[in-house]
């Protein structure tokens, strides 16, 4: 049998009521991030955050989960809180949840500590960004000369954007290609970049669609703003960054890199 790899992948808190026949809330996430990870070749496993926590007991199960798995994916989601960058939130942010807030943002930080490979997509980013010091864009849709990237949370919200990527960057080492098409639904984009962190990728009107750390931290540590999962089942270029970061949990010396039946 083949070793496989472990991912943890981000997960959302369900509602009560938001799964059908489902009398309890739940966690889950959407089937292609999964999907794309079991092409890549590895397994994947859901992260959920634990409600009452204290701060530093929540630092502490997000450093004990890194030391079991072997990469991480910052999933898509709706909005992170202004309050984590210091903004009093817009009327069109959605979607707050605290309890996935803080987890989250714990759990960026404690990635960003390790050596473990990272892929972060759409509020996956954001968190990444703000973890490290940023601020987001609440709504992008009223910056002059911005063009529709997308609508977060409705049904046929994506659209499809080309994006040029740094030729020099790992992303555009890891899909092959320094131009790329991905699909976009998100009303938030970053504003101030976080200290450490550097643009690989923008949009014709000027926003920022992916960013990494500085090569000469020699690891794989990348966020996108747009959605790869979307197209990854018929793009070849959006699967291989599932595919690349997958190469590297395999090949990774860091914390939680193990190899698994």
């Amino acid at each position: 049998m083949v070793s496989r790899p472990l991912v943890g992948l981000t997960a959302r808190r369900l509602a009560a009521g938001r799964v059908s026949r489902w009398q309890a809330a739940g966690t889950g996430e959407q089937q292609p991030y999964l999907d794309a990870i079991h092409r890549a070749g590895a397994h994947a496993a859901l992260l959920a955050p634990v409600d009452g926590l204290a701060d530093d007991e929540r630092a502490g199960v997000a450093a004990d989960l890194l030391t079991r798995i072997d990469a991480l994916v910052l999933t898509g989601g709706p909005d992170l809180d202004p309050a984590t960058y210091g903004q009093v939130a817009h009327s069109t942010v959605y979607g707050l949840d605290a309890v996935v807030d803080a987890f989250e943002l714990e759990l960026a930080r404690a990635a960003h500590a390790s050596s473990i490979p990272v892929l972060a997509i759409c509020r996956g980013l954001q968190v990444l960004n703000v973890a490290l010091g940023g601020s987001l864009h609440q709504h992008i849709p009223e910056d002059p000369g911005v063009a529709p990237h997308g609508t977060p949370a409705v049904d046929d919200g994506a659209r499809l954007h080309t994006f040029d990527l740094d030729a020099s960057s790992r992303l555009a080492s890891a899909i092959g290609t320094t131009s790329t098409r991905g699909s976009c639904h998100h009303h938030q984009a970053v504003d101030r970049l976080a200290p450490g962190l550097r643009v690989v990728a923008r949009a014709p009107d000027g926003i920022i669609e992916a960013c990494e750390l500085d090569p000469s931290t020699d690891r794989f540590f990348v966020a996108v703003q747009w959605h790869p999962e979307d197209t990854a089942s018929t793009d070849p270029v959006q699967q291989r960054l599932f595919d690349a970061l997958v190469v590297e949990a395999r090949s990774s010396s860091g914390a939680g890199a193990r190899t698994r039946a």
